[in-house]
């Protein structure tokens, strides 16, 4: 048989139903009946244009999956298919809808924030109820961050090397660790007022990009939950509270740095958003802040001198490279987490007037947040040579570190595209609090004087003060001539 006759033999009408071949079927709903466009001679269908009905069907084009969607939908049609053709077509089906909904949404989209899911819940609450009024209020905090904050100030704290901590002599009330669980009180609660009072300070002045954002534009200000005045008078009085809170009970040093971090989130980073890319590091010098103020309140609990800021953040001794190390930490963290977020809703930003690199240099973009994600692990080389962690801590935070980083060159190299922008967030939101507790997990000495004040291990002074006790005394000899 010649290739000029097969291609003349066609599929009689009479000897098929055009609803058991599923290329044929959607060719029709596609591009439109062809009995409509071309009279009697539709009928007839060779195999090569239902193969190439196939190819049209699975186009990505809007036009065509809504016109699937539309008439693939009713239960008839599905049904009269053969039962590996009713398959197929559920598949397709459901394909087409997935398209036609990536269709409508050109970018990525979040999950509204927690500001955003907490002004719809005081929506709920009639307009004069004070449930409707503090949930408004304490989604003006943007209490997700604000935690991530009080965090980032409290493990610093915490892995501050003090002195006969945990040991067995602080059981003598006279040698007490030097930490204390009341400053740790009012630095929590400080940090968070201050947090809170910057976060509403950055609401009030973005209410209007907020608006054009999908993940802001719930939040209490766009949907009018509170007054502007409400608004203001939230932020003024968590800022007083606030550094009042820090100076009054751990010290003028943190105080100072906690009205800093209000100042430069409100006054410089916000406003800088709409104006040059290089809001981003301002942002990240802000998010450094915080490690500083706790390692700033441990340090001024064991200060000998005036307790002044160049003791505490400046030490001679090098006693404060470890807060600063904290703070390169955090800094640095901050542009792996916001690079690829930033690059989900990179059109959002764009619509609104906001300069992000995610938009602006998508190739820059991908190129920070790798080079920043190198610098973890001399960061934990560092706190472990400056005697804040053991070196197993090297060890142990390789692997988290090493998985940021192959993100970061995946990220790197497609660009945010192919999945990468979403692997990269998500390594950077386990890897901060993995980094953390194993911090925790590995202070230096903690471990060994747990061990001493459990088993009652004498310490190498207690051993030699027991040796200097136990030699003879010298006899004097009486000699008898």
């Amino acid at each position: 048989m010649s290739r000029a006759s097969a291609a003349n033999i066609t599929l009689q009408p009479q000897q098929f139903r055009a609803g058991y071949f599923l290329s044929n079927n959607l060719l029709a709903r596609v591009n439109g009946s062809n009995r409509a466009q071309h009279g009697a001679a539709a009928p007839t269908a060779t195999i090569a244009s239902g193969s190439a009905s196939i190819g049209s069907a699975e186009a990505p084009q809007s036009r065509a999956a809504e016109s699937v969607v539309a008439e693939l939908a009713t239960p008839d049609d599905i049904n009269s298919l053969l039962p590996h053709r009713r398959r197929q077509a559920l598949r397709k089906l459901n394909a087409a809808r997935e398209a036609s909904s990536a269709s409508d949404a050109p970018t990525a989209t979040l999950p509204l924030d927690a500001s955003a899911q907490l002004a719809s819940a005081a929506a709920r609450h009639p307009a004069s109820s004070l449930r409707r009024t503090l949930g408004a209020m304490l989604s003006l905090s943007k209490p997700r961050l604000t935690v991530l904050v009080v965090l980032s100030a409290m493990v610093p704290y915490a892995l501050y090397p003090v002195p006969a901590f945990l040991s067995a002599s602080a059981l003598d009330p006279a040698l007490a660790p030097s930490l204390s669980p009341l400053t740790l009180l009012f630095l929590t609660a400080g940090t968070t007022l201050c947090s809170a009072s910057a976060n509403a300070l950055n609401m009030l002045y973005e209410r209007d990009t907020d608006a054009k954002m999908s993940r802001t534009r719930s939040r209490p200000l766009v949907r009018r939950l509170l007054t502007t005045r409400a608004a203001v008078f939230f932020a003024a009085t968590c800022a007083v509270a606030g550094t009042g809170s820090l100076y009054l009970g751990v010290n003028p040093t943190v105080a100072f740095l906690g009205a800093t971090n209000i100042a430069l989130y409100a006054g410089a980073y916000t406003p800088l958003k709409r104006i040059s890319t290089l809001n981003t590091w301002v942002g990240a010098i802000i998010g450094g802040i915080p490690p500083l103020m706790g390692w700033a309140a441990a340090a001024g609990e064991s200060a000998t001198a005036d307790g002044t800021w160049r003791e505490l953040l400046f030490a001679a001794d090098g006693s404060s490279y470890g807060g600063w190390l904290f703070a390169g930490v955090l800094f640095a963290w901050q542009f792996p987490h916001f690079m690829p977020l930033s690059w989900g809703i990179r059109e959002e930003y764009k619509a609104a007037g906001l300069r992000m690199l995610a938009w602006v240099n998508p190739a820059r973009n991908s190129r920070v947040a790798l080079r920043y994600s190198l610098v973890f692990i001399p960061l934990c080389v560092g706190l472990c040579a400056v005697g804040v962690t053991e070196w197993s801590f090297a060890v142990t935070s390789l692997p988290v570190n090493a998985w940021l980083v192959a993100e970061a060159v995946k990220f790197w190299r497609h660009e945010g595209h192919k999945g990468s922008a979403k692997g990269l967030f998500w390594a950077s939101v386990w890897h901060l609090p993995v980094v953390m507790v194993l911090a925790l997990a590995q202070k230096k000495g903690m471990w060994q004087r747990v061990w001493r004040s459990v088993i009652g291990e004498p310490d190498e002074e207690e051993e030699w003060e027991d040796e200097d006790e136990e030699e003879p005394t010298p006899v004097p000899t009486v000699v008898k001539w």
